[in-house]
């Protein structure tokens, strides 16, 4: 991987707005396209469910910025909680749930920004399209949109799943979409307990496949000019009701930069 190059602020600012424009003209010309319908009543079958914990311990993180991330995510949660995604339609994770401002309630989270953090309104929400993520490419929904940060700033202390397996999000322009290429509708359930958010992806009719996420061709590697590259493939396996493979289809390709030395213990043959 090149070395990152440094843009000046005001390249920056000149594209998030360009990207900003596009993103909301985007959602007007579409806007027949999103899904905006509600049901509160369950709809009968789970396809696939999650959960996440709240509050993880960081390094060089303070806890309050956890604290208030939670605060975040009770705010934006009922946006998305029991949204229906018709066959043909189109979920908009920001289009939902808006612009997080302090005026709406929203707190300073932690939001990770070129290879570190800092405090931001309504940081941690990346946590719930995280989830989102997961649960999605784990039914027969279609991915359009998803992004990931280009450096890896945490090593992986109690990591449950692959590297790579989330979608950041950033307001307007970095969203995660999510379209209904089926033939039935789909029911979103998000949740956020005492100790953990919690995700459902529910539908009408009982589910004729399981997928499942396989992490492939993971490696570390030192870049020449000093620095620390992580890279791997997440591939989609589909079964049918019998266990039979149905297909394997590469889904996720991750390049990142590392912004910690992977120190490795050898390992010796007794």
């Amino acid at each position: 991987m090149e070395k990152p190059k440094k843009r000046s602020g005001l390249r920056a600012k000149c594209g998030m707005w360009y990207y900003a424009f596009l993103r909301y003209l985007l959602w007007f010309k579409e806007r027949k396209v999103f899904a905006k319908r509600k049901v509160k009543e369950n709809y009968p079958y789970i396809y696939f469910e999650h959960s996440t914990p709240l509050m993880r311990k960081l390094k060089d993180v303070d806890m309050w910025l956890q604290e208030n991330k939670v605060e975040n995510l009770k705010i934006a949660a009922p946006k998305l909680d029991g949204i229906i995604l018709q066959p043909g339609e189109v979920l908009s994770y920001w289009k939902l749930i808006g612009k997080p401002t302090y005026a709406k309630g929203y707190k300073d989270g932690m939001v990770l920004k070129n290879g570190g953090f800092s405090p931001g309104v309504g940081g941690g929400l990346c946590q719930m399209s995280n989830l989102i993520f997961w649960m999605t490419i784990h039914t027969p929904l279609t991915i359009v949109e998803r992004h990931r940060h280009g450096y890896d700033v945490f090593p992986d202390a109690n990591r449950t799943q692959p590297f790579g397996s989330g979608a950041t999000c950033f307001y307007p322009h970095g969203d995660l979409m999510i379209r209904n290429d089926t033939d039935t509708p789909f029911q979103l359930r998000v949740l956020v307990g005492e100790k953990e958010l919690f995700g459902q992806w529910r539908c009408m009719e009982e589910p004729e496949f399981t997928y499942e996420i396989k992490e492939r061709n993971h490696v570390m590697q030192s870049e020449y000019w000093g620095g620390y590259s992580r890279h791997n493939e997440l591939y989609q396996l589909k079964y049918d009701k019998d266990g039979k493979l149905l297909h394997d289809e590469l889904i996720v390709k991750n390049d990142a930069l590392m912004m910690y030395e992977p120190f490795l213990e050898a390992h010796h043959e007794s």
